[in-house]
């Protein structure tokens, strides 16, 4: 038997040999490969410690793609296929949970350190969210824009169990003034030319209630790669907040300018936040919530369906915190849409499934998915551009044969 700290140190020397000596083209030599379905789409299938083979963009830092299969299988995304995306490729491979401790400081009335174990003397709650990266689906932009090929699978869905951010901040007192809170976590640059990746807040969103410091993940300790043994968990809003191996949380009094925030993570700030592709935004703000969308899991684009024989078609659905009113489908390429079965309401975060039956005549059909949030938002026909490739949540086809 492995403890959870030999394992945490056999994932270490793991990553780290697949960080120092190969690229995505030297593993591609000796793994299994996908085909993501756009130019230049094939990736490396590696199985990394305590995941299952994951599609892999970089590997250093680790940027593991989970494979859509994985998301007919269950609402709740496993563990061990949960997607992995860093920006610094000090990744810490070496945590010793007894050791650890988030630093709580800057404008609060008791600067405090809390251990791990005292995280988990405090009363705990739990919450089925989402956590997508901001450019999930980049590979599907065109034109296409720079940033990192990803197809559908930067996204998961968890139940996640810690404390509420706001239960620390009131124990440390947050002063007057107070404006934003950032997050910092103990993965850092290689190099001191790189800004390291701390996130911010609003004052008021950190202590609504629902942002969390959680260590549990469906069950159990967090995957090393997710952010073992503490992360932030900023329902409805994308990956970029969730900040892994949280170790420092300042108040200041001030909108914080850091690289990730000022510069990076940016959309247009307009009703669409979108562009006419190939133009910059006259004006930018901080990515933020999800945007609705909605696939169809169990079939496949180019999939041959057998021809008057009754199926069920079967996805999931989600936005950023209203929950999912309706989804409909079309089978004739939009002109017209029946309603789909909505499954089983796990809460307003979270995935929700949907199904519908179908029998298709012998012919070739564009499915098409569209969800409708309880906050009126619905997706687009159209795919709409930004400059970066964020929240792309367009209506999605799957074309098919029926024979």
């Amino acid at each position: 038997m492995i403890d959870r700290r030999n394992l945490i140190k056999h994932s270490g020397a793991a990553i780290a040999a697949l960080s120092a000596g190969m690229t995505a083209r030297s593993l591609r030599a000796f793994a299994a490969t996908a085909m993501l379905p756009f130019e230049n789409g094939e990736r490396p299938l590696i199985e990394y410690p305590q995941k299952r083979p994951m599609i892999v963009l970089t590997s250093r830092p680790p940027q593991l793609e989970t494979p859509f299969s994985v998301f007919d299988a269950n609402v709740i995304t496993p563990n061990d296929a949960f997607f992995v995306r860093y920006h610094l490729a000090d990744v810490p491979l070496s945590i010793d949970p007894d050791a650890f401790s988030v630093e709580i400081r800057g404008k609060v009335d008791k600067p405090m350190k809390l251990s791990l174990a005292d995280i988990k003397k405090m009363p705990a709650v739990d919450i089925v969210a989402v956590n997508q990266c901001s450019g999930n689906s980049r590979g599907f932009f065109n034109p296409r824009v720079a940033g990192g090929q990803l197809g559908n699978g930067a996204m998961g869905n968890a139940r996640w169990k810690g404390v509420p951010l706001k239960t620390i901040l009131d124990m440390a007192g947050v002063q007057g003034g107070a404006r934003q809170v950032t997050f910092n976590g103990l993965d850092g640059p290689v190099t001191d030319k790189t800004p390291d990746f701390i996130k911010a807040l609003d004052i008021d969103h950190a202590r609504d209630g629902e942002v969390m410091l959680a260590y549990s993940m469906n069950g159990a300790d967090l995957p090393v790669l997710n952010g073992f043994p503490l992360r932030l968990v900023v329902p409805g809003y994308y990956g970029t907040y969730w900040v892994k191996h949280l170790n420092e949380i300042t108040v200041i009094d001030g909108v914080f300018d850091g690289f990730w925030m000022k510069t990076a993570y940016r959309i247009p700030d307009n009703d669409c936040n979108c562009v006419e592709p190939g133009t910059a935004p006259k004006a930018s703000v901080p990515i933020n919530r999800f945007k609705v969308r909605s696939f169809i899991t169990n079939v496949a684009d180019g999939a041959t369906l057998e021809a008057r024989t009754p199926s069920t078609l079967k996805g999931i659905a989600f936005d950023g915190g209203t929950g999912i009113k309706a989804v409909a489908v079309s089978t004739d390429g939009g002109n017209t849409w029946a309603q789909a079965e909505l499954g089983a309401d796990l809460g307003k975060y979270s995935f929700r499934e949907w199904q519908m039956p179908v029998s298709l005549a012998v012919g070739e059909y564009d499915l098409k998915v569209r969800a409708t949030s309880n906050g009126g938002e619905v997706q687009p026909i159209q795919p709409l551009w930004n400059g970066a490739g964020y929240l792309r949540n367009v209506v999605e086809t799957v074309r098919v044969k029926a024979v």
